[in-house]
C-alpha cells in the first residue's frame, strides 16, 4: 500500500483471543467506563447546579471532567464493541477522528492541569490578589486558551500523521488508533516530520511541567511557613487533590512512552496504554471528592 488514503480500513490487533477473555475485557472496560461516567457526571452536575461551587477551582474541575469523559468515550466504547462482536476493523476516517480526539482531549487535560496549578499558586501565594487575577473573565480566557491550544495541537498532529504514506501493512498494535503505532506502518524516512512535531510538542509539555513544579515549590514554601497547623492543613487540602491528579497523569504517561525498545512488546504497550488512557479519568473524581466536604455537601443537595 503506497499511500495512507489508498485503503479503507485499519485492522486493530485483537486485544484478546478467546471469548472468555473478550468477555472479561468487555466487563472490565464497561465497569470502568460506567464508574468514570458516574463520577465525572456527578461533578459536572454538582458544579453546574450548586452556586456555592461557582468558583475558579470548580470551574476548572468541571472542564477537567468533560475532558476526562471525552478521553474515555473516544476509545473505550469502540474497544468494547470490538470485543463484543469479535471484530478488529475501524474505518480510515474513524481512525483519523480517533487520533484527533485522543490528542485533543489528552492535550486539553494537560494544559488545563497547568492552569489549575496557577490557580493553586495564586490562592496560596497571592491570596489578596486572587479575586483580581482569577476573576470570571480571566478563568474563561484561561480555559478557552487550554481548549484552543489542544485543538490546534491535535489538528497539527492528525493532519501530519495522515499525510504520511503507509506501506508496512494495516495492523495497528493497539486497542485504538495511536500515533506511535501508526508511525510504525510508515515508509522509511517519511515519518520524520511527525517525529519532529512530536519533539516540539514534548518541549511544550516539558515547559508546562516545569511551570507546575515551580508553582508547587513556591506553594509548599509558603504553606510550611504558616504558623497555624489548622491553616496549613486547609492550604494543603486545597492543592493536594490537584497534585495527586497531576502525578497520576504524568506517571502513567511516563510508564507508557519513555521505555527502551528492548522491553517493548504489543501486549505491554496495550497494558500501559490502558493505564494512562482509562485509569486517570476514572480515578480523578474520587481524588477530588474524597476529602472535600464542600463538594460532598453539594452532592447531597443535588
Amino acid at each position: 500500500m503506497s499511500n495512507s488514503s489508498s485503503f479503507n480500513e485499519f485492522l486493530l490487533l485483537a486485544f484478546v483471543d478467546t471469548w472468555e477473555l473478550r468477555l472479561l475485557h468487555f466487563s472490565l472496560f464497561l465497569g470502568t467506563y460506567l464508574s468514570a461516567l458516574l463520577g465525572n457526571g456527578l461533578i459536572i452536575t454538582a458544579v453546574t447546579c450548586d452556586h456555592h461551587l461557582h468558583t475558579p477551582m470548580y470551574f476548572f474541575l468541571l472542564n477537567l471532567s468533560v475532558l476526562d469523559l471525552g478521553t474515555l468515550s473516544t476509545t473505550v466504547p469502540k474497544s468494547m464493541a470490538n470485543s463484543l462482536w469479535d471484530t478488529r476493523a475501524i474505518s480510515y476516517s474513524g481512525c483519523a477522528a480517533q487520533v484527533f480526539l485522543v490528542v485533543f482531549f489528552l492535550g486539553g487535560e494537560y494544559f488545563l492541569l497547568t492552569v489549575m496549578a496557577y490557580d493553586c499558586y495564586v490562592a496560596i501565594c497571592r491570596p489578596l490578589h486572587y479575586s483580581t487575577l482569577m476573576g470570571s473573565t480571566a478563568c474563561v480566557k484561561m480555559a478557552t486558551g487550554a481548549w484552543a491550544s489542544a485543538f490546534l495541537h491535535a489538528l497539527l498532529h492528525t493532519v501530519n500523521t495522515f499525510s504520511i504514506p503507509l506501506c508496512q501493512g494495516n495492523t495497528v498494535d493497539q486497542f485504538f488508533c495511536e500515533i506511535p503505532q501508526i508511525l510504525k506502518l510508515s515508509c522509511s524516512d517519511s515519518y520524520l516530520s511527525e517525529v519532529g512535531l512530536i519533539a516540539f510538542s514534548a518541549s511544550i509539555i516539558f515547559g508546562c511541567f516545569i511551570f507546575i513544579v515551580l508553582s508547587y515549590v513556591q506553594i509548599f514554601t509558603v504553606v510550611l511557613r504558616i504558623p497555624s497547623e489548622q491553616a496549613r492543613n486547609k492550604a494543603f487540602s486545597t492543592c493536594l487533590p490537584h497534585l495527586a491528579v497531576v502525578s497520576l497523569f504524568l506517571s502513567t504517561d511516563a510508564f507508557a512512552y519513555p521505555k527502551p525498545p528492548s522491553i517493548s512488546s504489543p501486549a505491554l504497550d496495550m497494558v500501559l496504554t490502558v493505564l494512562y488512557m482509562v485509569v486517570p479519568p476514572a480515578l480523578n473524581p474520587l481524588i477530588y471528592s474524597m476529602r472535600n466536604k464542600e463538594f460532598k455537601d453539594a452532592l447531597r443537595k443535588v
